[in-house]
């Protein structure tokens, strides 16, 4: 009898595996694995140093963003989400959990790999995200998992050179004002579809406006603090990057009445400002 054949689970799998790689939140986990192997090249950590760094925190954001497509499935599936491949139904829920599992599973090792004490300082960042995932995301603090992301990869790079010296204060005081900034960021293009999914975490509940105004400050606080912390005079570059900053503080959230993503835009430029200064400085960061 003609017919199409039976779809094979082993069929299955090409289109399993491509919605698995999307349900990592593959932009986040590239960016921020690539952010902290150039933190990592530039203290002059080994090769192999710098391969269980950037394997540590590749395995970790792998873990935090399949953890968030899971848990977030039902309400995503509920809220008509689309572009989400659990909640498309092209991976299902269980294969998910157990890569977040997996994946996290592998972090341990490698994390503690690159020092006791800069795996302790990774692996509670970790938590930190998962905890976000399942419980922070709707609440006031769902700033703070962000903060503390941030503040540990300048944190790890330095632990895991050489001795494990502490960092400097202003590499990791300025890793968390970046973090909460990306959290507002991130979140201010999807506020409402948010909403009307039941998150209330704290852009949420200042809403588009409020998000736009408080934005800028905690980059032109990162900016502050990486121009003028580091030891020694301070050049004109840096100067410049701390007035770019001070301009979109003022500047951005005006625009955004007539440009919604005006406040977006500027501190996305500011950001990279900020860490290409983090990076010039990275051999100082110990």
């Amino acid at each position: 009898m003609d017919g199409a054949a039976p779809v094979t689970t082993a069929a299955r799998w090409p289109g399993r595996a491509a919605g698995l790689a999307l349900a990592c939140h593959p932009g986040p986990v590239v960016a921020v694995t690539a952010l902290a192997c150039a933190l990592a090249a530039g203290v002059g950590l080994s090769p192999g140093r710098f391969a269980l760094v950037g394997a540590a925190v590749l395995a970790g954001q792998l873990s935090v963003g399949w953890c968030n497509d899971a848990y977030d499935a039902g309400r995503d599936a509920r809220a008509g989400r689309r572009g989400k491949p659990v909640a498309d139904g092209a991976v299902p829920v269980r294969v998910v959990w157990g890569a977040a599992a997996v994946a996290g599973v592998l972090c341990v090792p490698l994390s503690l790999a690159c020092g006791l004490l800069a795996g302790t300082v990774h692996l509670a960042a970790v938590a930190a995200a998962w905890l976000y995932n399942l419980r922070l995301k709707a609440t006031a603090l769902s700033w703070l998992p962000y903060a503390v992301g941030f503040a540990a990869l300048p944190s790890l790079v330095a632990l895991a050179a050489p001795g494990a010296p502490w960092p400097r204060w202003w590499t990791v005081a300025a890793g968390a004002l970046l973090g909460v900034a990306a959290h507002l960021g991130d979140t201010l293009p999807d506020i409402e579809a948010d909403r009307a999914a039941g998150i209330r975490g704290l852009p949420h509940r200042l809403g588009a406006r409020g998000t736009r105004l408080l934005l800028p400050v905690p980059l032109l606080g990162a900016t502050a603090v990486l121009v003028l912390g580091p030891p020694g005079p301070v050049g004109a570059g840096a100067l410049a990057v701390l007035g770019l900053a001070g301009a979109v503080a003022l500047v951005g959230p005006v625009v955004g009445r007539w440009w919604r993503k005006a406040a977006l835009a500027g501190a996305v430029a500011v950001a990279a400002a900020d860490l290409a200064l983090l990076l010039v400085n990275g051999a100082a960061l110990t």
